[in-house]
């Protein structure tokens, strides 16, 4: 049976799923929702996606959806994962799942109830970079004591991963410190119990803090400094260096290397390089298989439930 999928967002996020989609057999985009009509109906051709609309809701009405994906901006994401989990429809959303942690929980309750398969896009627990130090976990070979992690990115005004002007305005807590308060607590195997923030000037015209640094600690004593920056006119991206008992990682998205920057070979770890790919192929086989997903919205709450006590110290 393939998988009919309605995809929202044809930005630069959407583009990373339908490049990835195309490898997955059995699954089908079927419908593509974005605001502007004409840049979605030129995404829509070139994937040869047959229905284009600019409302979630003609797409929850159509009886083929089994799916949604959605890579709308982050202050869309709870409520429009609850339209979908409400019209029957399984769901994945891009991180962050909310940015008001009630939506959040709200979203885990309803997922509960529905019997529906609910996964967030934490990418960094697909990554074969990263899958391959946590298998090295799992096996017993290796035990975090410190992961040090900086976030870097060039982005004085708001703009998209593709150079284009946003509609909504991007943030350093709520979307790019999830990625590692949730990979750190999944990685430790062990809960956050400790967390502390300072953030840097908040922007005269964006309204956020544009740096800002995080220290965690989890219950089996594993540490976690993460440094965020949208003012950083250097090297782009997340760079995580994992400090553990029997070595020492580099992670650079899908490439890994020792402390010595020396190549690790991690084309083997799982059947593609690509994170989101591998994000979908786990959405699409947890619905196959009627079974939780990897990054289920009720496994990543417990990274929303830090990101709102950050919040409440930073606004303190």
């Amino acid at each position: 049976m393939t998988i009919k999928v309605a995809l929202a967002g044809a930005g630069a996020f959407g583009i990373k799923h339908l490049d990835g989609i195309k490898n997955i057999d059995g699954v089908e985009v079927v419908s593509l929702i974005s605001r502007d009509l004409d840049k979605t109906k030129e995404v829509a051709d070139k994937y040869g996606i047959q229905h284009v609309t600019t409302n979630l809701e003609d797409s929850l009405a159509l009886k083929e959806v089994d799916a949604v994906i959605l890579c709308t901006p982050t202050q869309m994401h709870a409520s429009q994962t609850l339209a979908c989990l409400k019209a029957g429809k399984h769901v994945q959303v891009e991180i962050p799942l909310c940015d008001v942690l009630q939506d959040g929980e709200e979203v885990v309750q309803v997922a509960k109830t529905s019997g529906l398969v609910a996964m967030c896009g934490h990418t960094r627990r697909f990554n074969p970079s990263h899958q391959y130090v946590h298998q090295k976990i799992v096996a017993g070979e290796f035990n975090i004591q410190q992961m040090d992690v900086q976030t870097y990115f060039f982005r004085r005004t708001n703009m998209n991963a593709l150079g284009q002007a946003r509609s909504w305005t991007d943030h350093l807590l709520w979307h790019h410190a999830a990625h590692t308060v949730d990979l750190f607590a999944y990685q430790a195997g062990s809960p956050i119990v400790k967390a502390n923030a300072v953030q840097g000037p908040i922007h005269k015209d964006l309204g956020i803090a544009m740096d800002m640094s995080i220290q965690l600690k989890a219950a089996n004593g594993a540490i976690c400094t993460l440094s965020l920056s949208f003012n950083n006119d250097g090297p782009l991206g997340t760079f995580f260096r994992y400090i553990g008992d029997t070595a020492t990682y580099i992670a650079r998205y899908d490439d890994l290397v020792n402390g010595k920057e020396e190549k690790i070979d991690v084309s083997k770890v799982d059947v593609s390089m690509n994170g989101i790919e591998l994000q979908d192929r786990e959405f699409f086989a947890a619905i196959r298989e009627g079974r939780e997903p990897n990054s289920s919205v009720a496994q990543v709450l417990p990274c929303y439930q830090v990101l709102h006590q950050l919040e409440q110290q930073l606004n303190g």
